[in-house]
């Protein structure tokens, strides 16, 4: 069976970073799948599932809400090897494109205060399995190690 191609990357040399990791026709559109990994996979801890979780209920009600990118956010969710998250908008992006969008959910995520949307039994399935405060910090940690000191290195996948 041939390889897909998010296991072609080199993930000895991935640092974190936002990355183009696929592009997609459906219909006459393009959608854009990012990378944007948090964790520098196989040397760092991965994220614990609570704190993955808090994020993907903050990130998809944020990118669902947001003024211009509302009706561009196919999906936000995590990575299986819990070292980051899949963006996929409708339109044809590169990493730099988005920079500032995800600078401004990550900050709403390191910021946020209150109830996680979508914290109840009735609107999920596994409700108490959030960590809220983690995720707080894991989401400063990228925004001030890799978004705000973002370089080439961060956007374009190693050869």
């Amino acid at each position: 069976m041939e390889k897909i191609a998010s296991f072609t990357i080199n993930h000895l040399e991935l640092v974190p970073g936002i990355y183009v990791s696929r592009k997609d026709k459906f219909g006459d559109t393009v959608l854009t799948t990012f990378d944007l990994r948090m964790t520098r996979p196989n040397c760092e801890p991965v994220m614990n599932t609570a704190e993955v979780h808090a994020i993907e209920h903050l990130g998809a009600t944020f990118l669902r809400n947001h003024k211009e990118y509302a009706s561009k956010t196919v999906y936000f969710g995590p990575m299986g090897c819990r070292t980051g998250f899949y963006l996929i908008l409708g339109g044809d992006y590169e990493s730099k494109d988005i920079v500032s969008l995800i600078t401004e959910l990550y900050t709403f995520i390191a910021n946020y205060e209150g109830d996680i949307p979508g914290a109840s039994a009735k609107d999920c399935g596994n409700y108490l399995d959030m960590n809220l405060p983690m995720a707080k910090y894991l989401a400063n940690k990228y925004l001030n190690e890799v978004l705000l000191k973002i370089t080439d290195k961060n956007l374009y996948y190693p050869d």
